[in-house]
């Protein structure tokens, strides 16, 4: 029977980018298909920051870490998850991978020291300087270019060819018509199902009425095609959020103001909780607490900030309003000026080590917080979610017996992710990137593999 490609990959974010250059350098001709206009998907709407424990980078910075810890840190916020191998597969190969990208794909990236974000006990965190997932994508896109793989995009798969309960490629929409591609192999390395509304209430009812801020491409074809297959999936409910999404602007407003000192206050200029649960686990509190909230922090922090070209840009379009008291700043957005000073005062006293914070925050960065101030107004938003396929330590789609769904490999949203069992708490920073470049190389080595097995 004869094949189209020997791979088929079906998304062209950093999973699939990824897929394809390992594909390629393993001597596999590989095609990737991509339903919308350009690659990236939620991949580019990133930070671009990929975690890996023991990398070169930090042991040239000095920095001591390992799988081990890197585990540790994450099942001490995730607490729970359906697939502890996949966590401890993806932290052993965390470094190779990230070296991998610098290496192999040319990726312009560099261990950030700056700050360690959530989830992280010591710096791990690789992105480009920007911290722009664009910048990550455009040189993955480079590399697959230059190995002369096709990326054909505006082309989405309508289904999955079956035969014999084995997976023989895709149908394809082309633009009004419709066409079979046959493969050896399928990596589906789609986004997950955010931006499917019935299937974010079915799996991740507690964030169903945030916005959505993702990539266009989050339907959940990944989970339907699975379900329809006998496909186990794992780790459903867990998604990663954003507590603080600028307002109307839609940029993200750097975490950094609030995890070097900064908070959140709601309409009524009132501190609302822990602001230290994170961006993402913070993001189903800031939900419940009314339609806005108001993020503050001071001249120091917006300093550092600003070395964000995404902050940077907010706050040249006029995303930040700027004032030398707490009465001042809450009158830019109609807030309860007396409701705001007082607040500051308190945080300013727990900060100081005076008293203790009423909703137990004990980590204020550069806390307390002095004029001139800055806020900025906020909506929690759902950015992808976590759970998907379950998979094993090399991408292959399992049933729920736990055996191998013939030549069907998953990766990045389309497969279970390393974030813990539920919610959006056990979202590390990095997560979702890890699992999708990753996974998306682990996939196409084994699929190389299969292939040259059965050659035999």
């Amino acid at each position: 029977m004869n094949e189209d490609v020997d791979i088929l990959i079906v998304g062209a974010g950093a999973c699939g980018l990824a897929a394809a250059v390992a594909a390629h350098d393993a001597g596999m001709s590989a095609a990737v298909i991509e339903k919308l206009d350009r690659p990236g998907g939620n991949s580019s709407l990133s930070t671009g920051s990929v975690p890996a424990a023991g990398s070169r980078f930090q042991r040239e910075a000095g920095i001591v870490d390992d799988p081990a810890t890197y585990v540790r840190d994450l099942m001490g916020i995730a607490k729970e998850t359906d697939d502890l191998a996949l966590v401890q597969r993806l932290a052993e190969i965390s470094a190779e991978t990230v070296e991998w990208l610098v290496d192999a794909v040319g990726a312009r990236i560099r261990l950030v020291t700056a700050y360690k974000h959530i989830g992280h006990s010591v710096p791990r965190l690789h992105a480009p300087v920007s911290r722009r997932g664009q910048d990550l994508v455009d040189d993955l896109v480079a590399a697959v270019e230059a190995r002369e793989i096709p990326i054909a995009v505006g082309n989405s798969a309508r289904a999955l060819i079956v035969e014999d309960g084995a997976v023989r490629g895709a149908v394809i929409d082309t633009g009004g018509a419709e066409t079979a591609i046959r493969a050896r192999k399928t990596i589906l390395s789609l986004n997950g199902f955010a931006g499917n509304a019935d299937l974010v209430r079915r799996f991740c009812p507690e964030i169903a009425g945030a916005q959505y801020f993702g990539a266009l491409g989050s339907t959940g074809e990944a989970v339907l095609w699975g379900e329809a297959l006998g496909a186990d999936l794992a780790n459903m409910a867990a998604y990663q959020g954003y507590a603080a999404v600028a307002h109307p602007h839609g940029s993200l407003l750097s975490w950094t103001t609030i995890e070097k000192g900064g908070f959140l206050a709601g309409a009524d200029g009132r501190r609302f909780g822990d602001e230290s649960l994170g961006y993402s686990g913070y993001a189903r509190v800031v939900l419940e607490h009314g339609e806005f909230a108001y993020a503050v922090f001071d001249q120091k922090i917006f300093d550092i900030a600003a070395a964000e070209e995404e902050f940077a840009e907010l706050a040249r379009f006029g995303g930040l309003k700027k004032a030398d008291s707490a009465e001042a700043l809450a009158e830019t957005h109609g807030l309860d000026a007396a409701a705001l000073a007082e607040e500051l005062a308190r945080y300013n006293l727990a900060a100081e080590g005076r008293a203790p914070d009423r909703h137990g925050r004990t980590d204020f960065g550069l806390g307390p917080l002095v004029a001139p101030f800055y806020i900025c107004r906020v909506v929690p938003g759902l950015f992808h979610t976590q759970g998907g396929l379950r998979v094993d330590g090399d991408g292959r789609v399992l049933r729920k017996d736990g055996t191998a769904i013939a030549n069907l490999f998953a990766g990045g949203g389309a497969a279970a992710g390393i974030s813990g069992r539920s919610g959006a708490l056990g979202y590390a920073s990095g997560n979702g990137l890890l699992s999708a470049i990753a996974l998306g190389r682990l996939a196409a080595l084994a699929a190389a593999g299969e292939i040259e097995g059965s050659a035999r």
